[in-house]
């Protein structure tokens, strides 16, 4: 080192630096890793800030925006959500809008939301799917899909979240002001259920945003990244993903990361 002329100090301190450099680029690589790892075992679908989620369950804490700079060097994104613009409706009095965009609870089966989204089959035919969603941990309580949208579709899907229900418990049930929760049949079936009805304002879609936000994420991180030949498989695969995925294992923002099923096991030990 003294023929290098090379302060002993400073070769020393340049070694050190080096394993340390070496070990930050050999903990980033395995981050990364990580991080291709989550977004290619979910086809491609969360974004930045569900990935920052899905990190606390490997221990590695990092900012959403620290994630979506490794997103960038890593060159993967979210799959593009498509954009749909509502067109506001003739206003239709029937029954009066008692959550007013307070879409919390203070306990499960206190306030649900319901709604109907579009499908299609590979061969181009209409499929419809009616689900109910709680409001206190934004889990899908029940999920039917069918080829035609009507009453009986609404209906049955209700039935279905009843079936988890305890007698006594007293459920807001919100939507839209479609025909089919205003009909004779599913009043009644709620009446006789003592089940309240709640109806968003004419054309405002936001006063049902939380079914809104689900059928989005329905779509864009499932139903858009395949093709479906046949009814059984499209209902399977949309059973597996919401009773699966989307209610056990997903992180979700309003539950402040943690799956619908996570927040409500604390509800129930507490």
């Amino acid at each position: 080192m003294k023929r290098l002329k090379i302060n002993p100090n400073a070769y020393y301190f340049h070694l050190k630096n080096k394993e340390k450099r070496q070990e930050r680029a050999s903990k980033l690589k395995k981050i990364k890793d990580v991080i291709s790892s989550i977004y290619h075992a979910n086809h491609g679908a969360p974004g930045y800030r569900m990935i920052a989620d899905e990190l606390k369950k490997w221990n590695i804490f990092l900012c959403p925006n620290t994630v979506y700079s490794y997103m960038k060097t890593l060159g993967i994104k979210s799959v593009t959500r498509r954009k749909y613009v509502h067109n506001k409706g003739d206003a239709h009095k029937v029954f009066e809008d008692l959550l007013k965009r307070d879409f919390t609870a203070n306990k499960p089966n206190e306030k649900w939301c319901t709604d109907f989204t579009y499908l299609h089959l590979s061969t181009g035919e209409k499929r419809y799917n009616c689900s109910i969603l709680d409001l206190y941990d934004r889990s899908i309580v029940a999920s039917v899909t069918s080829n035609r949208i009507n009453s009986k579709l609404a209906i049955d899907t209700l039935k279905m979240a009843l079936k988890s229900v305890k007698k006594g418990d007293e459920i807001i049930l919100h939507s839209d002001q479609g025909s089919q929760y205003t009909s004779k049949s599913f009043t009644q079936f709620c009446s006789q259920n003592k089940i309240t009805q709640s109806m968003s304002r004419a054309g405002c879609p936001y006063d049902n945003a939380p079914m809104e936000r689900f059928f989005n994420t329905l779509k864009c991180e499932f139903y858009y990244l395949f093709n479906f030949n046949s009814d059984s498989i499209l209902k399977a695969c949309i059973n597996d993903f919401i009773f699966t995925r989307y209610n056990f294992s997903r992180p979700h923002t309003f539950n402040n990361g943690i799956s619908p099923s996570q927040k409500r096991a604390i509800y129930k030990s507490a």
